[in-house]
């Protein structure tokens, strides 16, 4: 090494010392945040079923959006599939909160499977809305995200009479058959402001357009993103925990990015990147309607590794509802 040369390893810590967030942050939890009661009583319904039917207990599709729920269950003897046709005959099946099409519940009755269905009840009245627009011939605007399986599963209630609408544009250009025998419908995880900018639309268009009685966005998506909304000027960022195949989740990203706030989706403590906490003085953090507690718990354990010195809870609605649970695991 020549004389007045700085080592590699002292250049390299001296540039990640750069990127580590200066001490003396403080944490704000949102509330509220986490499980909802579709969620909780879907993840009940699986553990009910594995400790009445024993394992294993087949799933279609991921009972909710959370790659750490999912997990969980299938050490407790969960097996998650995409298709009836990869469950054995005569063996347990759920079907997991987002909801099916007509034509999965047919074939599961079909091949003479057990089912209890976890579909929670929010999305369940959507699929009600789309059957009873469908009996009177409306076309049915549903404003969703046509790849996602809530969507598809209300689709299949009325595959030749429902549009999907993704955004303004697409409201702005959708022809139906008769424009004044026409229904709005919404998935329930949807950007709340998102959703009524879309509907703004339709109702411009097609004045004789029918509304649902009652928001089809879940209860606990819009306190979120209220809780998301109310926070953003207090803070210099947003740590939001969830999936990245969770709708509700996203839309709380997007929420806070929004509100000109740098945000960030992480699964757990292991995606935080600590540059992001650099120079900040306020850190938000809230979850996804599907994402566990625990992996709060080990998001805030992370931060006060990186430097938070104080961690306060935000006041929030207290969310009290209950769903009551299929028949066959009472």
């Amino acid at each position: 090494m020549r004389e007045g040369s700085v080592p590699v390893w002292i250049s390299w810590r001296s540039a990640y010392d750069r990127r580590m967030p200066s001490s003396g942050f403080r944490v704000v939890l949102a509330s509220p945040r986490g499980f909802c009661a579709g969620v909780d009583r879907a993840i009940e319904i699986v553990e009910r079923a594995l400790e009445r039917y024993g394992r294993p207990v087949y799933v279609r599709h991921e009972i909710v959006h959370n790659a750490v729920v999912v997990e969980d269950l299938r050490k407790k003897g969960a097996v998650f599939v995409d298709e009836l046709a990869d469950v054995p005959a005569d063996s347990w099946v759920v079907f997991s909160a987002h909801g099916v099409p007509p034509q999965v519940v047919r074939e599961a009755e079909a091949r003479g499977l057990r089912v209890v269905d976890a579909t929670c009840p929010l999305v369940t009245k959507v699929h009600v809305g789309a059957r009873a627009w469908n009996k009177k011939e409306f076309t049915i605007f549903l404003v969703g995200h046509r790849d996602h399986v809530e969507v598809e599963g209300v689709v299949g209630e009325a595959p030749d009479r429902t549009i999907v609408i993704e955004n303004v544009k697409e409201a702005e250009q959708v022809e139906p058959a008769d424009p004044t025998k026409v229904a709005v419908l919404t998935q329930t995880t949807l950007s709340v402001d998102e959703a009524r900018d879309i509907i703004h639309v339709l109702e411009r268009r097609f004045p004789k357009l029918r509304l649902p009685l009652q928001d089809d966005i879940c209860y606990a998506t819009q306190n979120r993103q209220d809780a998301v909304k109310a926070l953003s000027d207090g803070v210099d960022l947003w740590l939001v925990i969830g999936d990245p195949t969770s709708s509700n989740s996203n839309r709380l990203r997007e929420r806070g990015e929004s509100r000109g706030v740098e945000s960030h989706l992480i699964l757990d403590q292991g995606q935080i990147d600590p540059s992001w906490l650099v120079g900040k003085q306020s850190i938000g953090v809230t979850s996804g309607a599907s994402t566990p507690e625990i992996s709060v718990r080990g998001v805030i354990a992370r931060l006060r590794e990186l430097g938070a010195t104080e961690v306060v809870e935000s006041d929030g609605p207290v969310e009290d509802i209950v769903f009551t649970l299929p028949e066959a695991v009472r």
